[in-house]
């Protein structure tokens, strides 16, 4: 497990915004997945998607490492932001845009905006 913990702080640590989920940003592979990957992908931001189905040990490992039991999670220059519920309330709140502008990742104002219309 050691091997996936320097993994996973590697990643974390190498890229701005990473999300460890189920499937791909492209495929995402169960709905709590694809809600977090939908909105950062709807917000343009970069981020750096690790399938936690391709590998047990990561799977298991990203759950040890946070210390958070469900996947999705969200790490934003190196920090664990949460899952999906919580990505949903930051998102809907305006929490997440200023998580983004506080560590300087760059995204789609305007998009955040329509995201909060739509669900108001």
């Amino acid at each position: 497990m050691s091997d996936a913990k320097t993994q996973i702080d590697e990643t974390v640590n190498a890229n701005d915004v990473v999300l460890y989920m189920k499937g791909t940003k492209s495929m995402p592979q169960c709905g709590f997945s694809s809600r977090v990957a939908g909105v950062l992908n709807y917000m343009g931001v970069e981020f750096t998607d690790v399938n936690v189905l391709a590998d047990e040990d990561i799977r298991q490992g990203i759950k040890d490492y946070s210390d958070w039991p469900t996947i999705p999670q969200l790490y934003v220059k190196g920090e664990f932001v949460g899952g999906c519920d919580i990505i949903t309330e930051m998102t809907l709140s305006g929490e997440l845009d200023q998580l983004f502008d506080q560590k300087g990742v760059s995204y789609d104002k305007q998009a955040a905006e329509k995201i909060r219309e739509a669900n108001a």
